[in-house]
């Protein structure tokens, strides 16, 4: 399995490993339940450098963007503002979700995932072959990503990094800057505030235990999840991949049918009706719910009508959630059925996400 540069801090402290995608990475360090909380409550930090960022560079890269991805980067003109997007195939399904950083008119940075990294590349450097010959696309892998998540997280990134705090305080959502070694994103990945910082993978492990002792907590995968889900945030290969439309997907609000610029997969998206959505469910009878799960939305009605996407526990809450694909006419209010092991359970519809901020919505 690959490995990041902090896999044997990880195991020094003692983390449950395990194959995420084909890399060696950390499950929990003890309790998935507290690193949750600590999340939400204090700070935690999650080795994200499986993750690839991908340097975008020549006098063509904002062109060739416009054509690559569904959402706009003609709205990305202030250096360091990123922009959260999908990269679809010709038929309109997900390639990939991606977050592209504007630095100059010649340099972008995209962020893309793991799993998907080695397909991601090759499809970008084929469009580029045809579309930006010139343009250059450069794998990072000499960078590694650490993200600090939770209410406290930026102050103890500002007492961990000197001086970074003059620079980085005024960083609004989605906006980034390098400061000294640092590229600090105020992203995340667990509806709390925070920054994801890429520096040069052989400082990764003095700067996460410098982190460690500030206080910051290590949080696993475990954490990541249940923090994305109560968050609403989709997570490739299971709310979207390339065999779902991201109309469907909840993702609509990246996907920029408005203007008159063509990229690849518009065509087939204006010609699809969407007959479904991605909405969010609370469990009201006891189990867990789980990704695949039929939904039903009416007693009398077929099985199958709907199926969640990605459900689990949810420890804010203290009960089962989940994220749903499900006809147009469900609503928030409405009452529903999930077929757990033969047996129908009631849930509630929401609108999600089910927590931002330690505040719960719904």
């Amino acid at each position: 399995m690959k490995e990041t540069s902090l896999n044997q801090t990880h195991r020094e402290m003692h983390a449950k490993m395990v194959d995420f995608g084909g890399w060696d990475m950390p499950l929990h360090y003890g309790s998935q339940l507290d690193e949750h909380h600590h999340v939400r409550s204090d700070a935690g930090m999650f080795d994200v450098s499986h993750m690839l960022a991908l340097d975008i560079k020549g006098e063509t890269a904002r062109d060739f963007l416009r054509q690559l991805v569904a959402n706009n980067v003609d709205k990305l003109t202030q250096p360091g503002k990123a922009l959260y997007s999908c990269m679809l195939n010709p038929e309109g399904g997900v390639i990939d979700d991606l977050i592209i950083y504007f630095l100059t008119e010649s340099h972008f940075r995209a962020v893309v995932n793991a799993g998907t990294a080695d397909k991601d590349l090759a499809w970008m450097l084929a469009r580029r072959d045809e579309l930006a010959p010139a343009l250059e696309i450069i794998p990072r892998r000499d960078l590694a990503m650490i993200a600090v998540q939770g209410p406290n997280a930026r102050a103890k990134v500002w007492q961990v990094i000197a001086g970074s705090q003059a620079e980085t305080e005024n960083l609004k959502l989605f906006q980034a800057t390098f400061f000294d070694k640092y590229f600090i994103a105020r992203t995340g990945y667990t509806g709390e505030d925070g920054f994801e910082i890429m520096l040069p993978a052989v400082d990764a492990v003095e700067f996460w235990n410098a982190l460690h002792a500030a206080g910051v907590a290590p949080a696993g995968l475990g954490a990541r999840d249940t923090l994305r889900l109560e968050a609403g945030m989709n997570l490739y290969g299971q709310d979207m991949d390339e065999t779902t439309n991201p109309l469907e997907s909840g993702l609509g609000w990246t996907v920029d049918l408005k203007s008159d610029r063509e990229f690849i997969g518009k065509q087939a998206l204006l010609e699809k009706p969407v007959k479904q959505q991605l909405i969010g469910l609370v469990l009201v009878d006891r189990g867990v719910l789980r990704s695949h799960q039929k939904v039903v939305t009416q007693s009398e009605a077929v099985e199958g009508e709907g199926e969640i996407t990605s459900g689990g526990f949810s420890p804010t809450l203290n009960q089962s959630i989940a994220l749903a694909r499900l006809p147009l006419s469900v609503s928030a209010g409405d009452e529903v059925q999930v077929v757990v092991r033969d047996k129908r359970l009631k849930a509630k519809v929401v609108k999600y996400p089910f927590v931002r901020n330690g505040k719960i919505l719904v």
